[in-house]
Formats: structure tokens, C-alpha cells, sequence
């Protein structure tokens, strides 16, 4: 991979993290295309540290005050049921599934499951999901009304992104829609719970590739996250307001016609159908 191939890598990261259309299976699918191959679940990985480096800038005053009283509930200065430090628990309880899920399948998430027959069929399964969730949810709950029994359940939906082609932001904004949250709640709690879970993913990858010795295009990664930021951030504050009044419609119609294009291009032999093996 050369630096722009990884330049413009970055570029479809930024595009697509916080959209529902899953990241990973874009990163997959544009780097085969391209000749850069899949540039895999470590490059990925870190690359995601540059949009969510967007992510707490754009949310950088909600979560200092989210920080601020979680640490003072810690000590009794604030009420443990004070609104923005339950959501630090909250945060923290939506990220164990996650880590746990993450640790225990690593190999497969690495390997079988980033075959595009898998993608294909994870973005036209849950664009079916999210366009029934988007129709069907009650969409009257707000961020102050999230349960903890909520907080595991959207915490289980967004480690089904684990799986390319689910998509982090897909995953839990359909599990909000589906528990009656508006559509801003549902994508507001998305956002920052993919926080922890992101960035230790990143550094935990990172870390994993420098101690194993294993060769990592350093140039084009750093080109990658730095533009993945800067797109990122630009398709946060373009979401936000995009959804205030408008439905998912638009992106369910957009997977369902990827996962056919992806169909196609692994019958013709284009796209390799499970970890590598041709279709036919």
C-alpha cells in the first residue's frame, strides 16, 4: 500500500464510520479494488483512531462534562445519579461487550469473517433491520431516559460491527430506533460509546503489531488516519443535522445495492468470496 492508496483509504474511513454503512466492509471493498488488497483489521483499527479523534472534537464539551461528574460522583461530590456521570457509567457498561466479544473472536474477525460473501450478506441483513427499526420505532426516548438494561443492549449491538459489513453506527442506531429513541439519541449514544471501545481497539492493535515484529506501512497509515479525521468530522456535523429531518432511507437503499454490486463482483471473481477463495 502506498501513500495514496492509503490517502484516499482514509478518505472513504472518514466517509463511511459514522454513516450506516459500515466502515470496515467499505475499507475491505475499496482496498481489493484498488490493488491495496484488504488492508485488514489492524490497518483498520487504527485508522478509526483518526475519526474518533473527530468524534471528541466535535462532542469534546459533552464529554468533558461527562468526565468532570464521573469523577466527582466517584468522590460524593455529585449525586451518583447525577444525568452526565450515569452516562459515564452508562458509557462504560455499553463498551464490555465489546472488549470481551473482540478478545474472545480475534482471530476470526482478522480472517473468516472478513470474507466478502459475509459482507455482502451483513450489509443487505441489516439494512432490512434498520430501515424496519427507522420505520417502525417510536423514536420518543431521549439520552436522559437510557436504562442500564438499554445501555448492555446497545453495548451488544455495537459489537455485532465486530462482523464487517454490520457497521458501528448502523448496529446502534438501530438498537436505539428499536428501544424507541429519537433518531439524534440513538446516533448522539453511538457516538460517544464507540469511543472507549475505538480507541483502545486502536492502540491495542498497534500495540499487537509492533511487539509481534510484523511490517506496518507506517507512511500510508498516518496519511490515512490524519485524512480520516478531517473527513470525519465533516461527516459528523453533516449527520447530526441531516437526521433531524430525515429517515434512514437513503442508506438502507445504498446497502442493499453494495451488497448486490459486492454479490456480482465475487461471482465474477473479482472479490475473493471467503478469506481469500474464489466463488466457482
Amino acid at each position: 500500500m502506498g501513500v495514496l492508496e492509503g490517502a484516499f483509504l482514509g478518505l472513504v474511513q472518514g466517509l463511511t464510520e459514522f454513516l450506516p454503512i459500515s466502515s470496515s466492509g467499505h475499507l475491505a471493498i475499496v482496498g481489493t479494488l484498488i490493488g491495496a488488497e484488504d488492508p485488514g483489521a489492524a490497518f483498520t483499527a487504527i485508522c478509526q483512531l483518526g475519526t474518533e479523534a473527530a468524534v471528541i472534537l466535535y462532542f469534546r464539551k459533552d464529554i468533558a462534562r461527562i468526565i468532570g461528574q464521573w469523577v466527582r460522583s466517584l468522590t460524593g461530590r455529585v449525586p451518583r445519579n447525577d444525568p452526565d456521570a450515569r452516562m459515564g457509567w452508562l458509557v462504560i457498561l455499553g463498551t464490555i461487550p465489546i472488549g470481551l466479544l473482540g478478545l474472545l473472536f480475534q482471530d476470526a474477525i482478522e480472517t473468516t469473517l472478513r470474507g466478502f460473501v459475509v459482507i455482502a450478506t451483513t450489509l443487505w441483513v441489516f439494512a432490512l433491520v434498520l430501515g424496519a427499526a427507522d420505520r417502525f420505532g417510536r423514536k420518543e426516548r431521549t439520552l436522559d431516559q437510557l436504562t442500564w438494561k438499554h445501555g448492555v443492549l446497545f453495548g451488544l449491538a455495537q459489537a455485532m460491527a465486530l462482523i464487517p459489513g454490520v457497521s458501528r453506527s448502523g448496529g446502534t442506531i438501530t438498537m436505539g430506533l428499536l428501544l424507541g429513541y429519537t433518531r439524534e439519541a440513538a446516533a448522539r449514544y453511538s457516538f460517544l460509546l464507540a469511543i472507549p471501545a475505538v480507541v483502545l481497539s486502536g492502540f491495542y492493535q498497534l500495540y499487537d503489531e509492533v511487539s509481534t515484529g510484523a511490517a506496518i506501512a507506517w507512511a500510508p497509515t498516518a496519511v490515512a488516519t490524519v485524512v480520516a479525521f478531517a473527513v470525519g468530522f465533516v461527516v459528523i456535523a453533516w449527520l447530526m443535522r441531516f437526521i433531524t429531518t430525515h429517515s434512514y432511507k437513503g442508506f438502507v437503499v445504498y446497502r442493499i445495492a453494495l451488497a448486490v454490486v459486492v454479490y456480482a463482483l465475487v461471482l465474477a471473481n473479482v472479490l475473493p468470496a471467503w478469506n481469500g477463495t474464489s466463488f466457482g
